[in-house]
């Protein structure tokens, strides 16, 4: 088993935090899931085991038990996203990869009543940080299809370069869907990712008052 450095660990920046998942959040994954079923469906890749409209709590606690084996065996960090303390979604750093590559990938979602309050970009500059200064890892890469605007303007805000188009890269609602595949390394941001954000945010919040 080859844990990873630096996990699990629970992270925060105001009211947006991130915990490890647990398992006894099946019940809360399962809620936030069906109310967000129409939200989500065009964005989720195609789990079976993980179903967006299921009234029962097994399928859920399955995928936890499953993503936290992942996470035992140092191939992913699976969090939950609160904001003020209550569940709001779920972000994952995945697929990580060692040796000479030292990568992975980021995945998101947020409740749709939680959209656009910038909680997102706040949870994934943490993870990002934390996956590079703590982990030690060097390249992140978010995979996020061309019609998903919400998803891409956080890519976009974080500074997140753009590198072309993975073509039927992942079987999303019914079909091979292409993906724009975006990606930041450590030398991106050597302040940080979490400082580019806040001065993005606080420059946004002084032109909105001005």
């Amino acid at each position: 088993m080859n844990r990873i450095r630096g996990w699990p660990v629970t992270l925060a920046e105001g009211e947006v935090g991130l915990r490890p998942l647990r398992v006894r959040d099946a019940r809360a994954l399962r809620e936030t899931r069906l109310r967000n079923a129409d939200w989500l469906r065009p964005w989720e890749p195609t789990y079976p085991e993980m179903p967006l409209r299921s009234s029962s709590l097994t399928p859920y606690v399955a995928m936890l038990q499953a993503i936290r084996r992942e996470a035992r065996h140092g191939l992913s960090m699976p969090w939950a996203i609160t904001v003020n303390g209550e569940f709001a979604g779920q972000l994952t750093i995945s697929a990580i990869v060692w040796g000479s590559a030292r990568s992975a990938q980021v995945g998101y979602w947020i409740d749709q009543a939680r959209a656009g309050r910038g909680a997102t970009p706040t949870a994934v500059a943490l993870a990002v940080d934390h996956a590079f200064f703590a982990v030690g890892l060097h390249r992140i890469e978010a995979n996020i299809r061309p019609e998903n605007a919400a998803s891409r303007r956080v890519a976009e805000k974080l500074g997140f370069r753009e590198e072309g188009v993975r073509k039927r890269q992942l079987h999303i609602d019914g079909a091979w869907r292409d993906h724009i595949c975006y990606a930041l390394t450590t030398e991106d941001v050597p302040g940080g990712l979490l400082r580019r954000w806040r001065a993005h945010r606080d420059g946004s919040a002084a032109e909105d008052r001005s």
